[in-house]
């Protein structure tokens, strides 16, 4: 089994809304963390949203009061909810999960946002 598998992506006007899903396996699941990274063409990859196992959270402050991070521990899935998007906002988007032994990223899914 893949160890995450991002969804959700696509392209969407400015003050728009997507939903990302991470999907993860019980292994990767069971990180401390699981966060969303996005990384734009030329710029460095910058960490958005983290999430425990507890539900406690954690935002960039460009995702604050527009972003919300969750996650369903039935379906093994992180969300990223973004609203309220911004052309700045378009990038690659990725979570990541480390187990401490192992770490795990996944493939990644685009968000363009147009102005």
């Amino acid at each position: 089994q893949v160890p995450l598998v991002e969804s959700g992506g696509g392209l969407v006007q400015a003050g728009g809304s997507l939903r990302l899903s991470c999907a993860a396996s019980r292994t990767a699941f069971g990180a401390n963390f699981i966060d969303w990274y996005r990384q734009a063409p030329g710029k460095q990859r910058e960490l958005v949203a983290s999430i425990t196992r507890a539900g406690v959270t954690n935002y960039a402050d460009s995702a604050k009061g527009r972003f919300t991070i969750s996650r369903d521990n039935a379906k093994n899935t992180v969300y990223l909810q973004m609203n309220n998007l911004k052309p700045e906002d378009t990038a690659v988007y990725s979570c990541y999960a480390n187990l401490g032994f192992a770490d795990y990223w996944g493939q990644g899914t685009q968000v363009t946002v147009s102005s």
